[in-house]
């Protein structure tokens, strides 16, 4: 019974494993740049819990001193605030990757990946065989 009760003690850390292999999975295995932006989001949330919930102390309170108060225990107010600020960051990093999405779909008219890839890699066979075509034109006129 005792790892039972353990573990199901442990509900938040669950919680944060499982949101953050959800959004690695998604991550790696999604090939819309728009998916991978979401999965990368669902990522950070789980970190964001992780640390908020260890900054959290059971029967704690908040860290304001109690004058004649003795053996109080005080949750951290680190971890959240630290939290906002990847928040913060969080939301600015996901701003630009949705402006990039768009400027994606904007030069390519897609917004999949291996699509994006095979057209890249089209223009490069086509800029090395007119190259090609332009140097031997080049060597001929000489």
């Amino acid at each position: 019974m005792t790892f039972l009760s353990n573990v199901a003690g442990l509900w938040n850390y669950w919680a944060v494993i499982t949101l953050m292999m959800i959004g690695l999975y998604i991550m790696i295995s999604r090939g819309n740049l728009v998916k991978k932006l979401m999965g990368m989001n669902i990522f950070q949330v789980s970190v964001i819990m992780l640390y908020v919930s260890m900054g959290k102390v059971a029967g704690g309170t908040p860290p304001i001193l109690i004058e004649g108060a003795e053996d109080v225990a005080y949750s951290n107010p680190l971890p959240h605030v630290l939290m906002l600020t990847a928040i913060v960051v969080g939301v600015a990093t996901t701003a630009v990757g949705l402006a990039l999405v768009v400027r994606v779909k904007e030069a390519y008219g897609t917004v999949e990946e291996d699509e994006v890839v095979a057209i890249d890699q089209a223009t490069d066979r086509e800029e090395a065989a007119a190259a090609r075509a332009a140097e031997a034109a080049h060597g001929e006129g000489a």
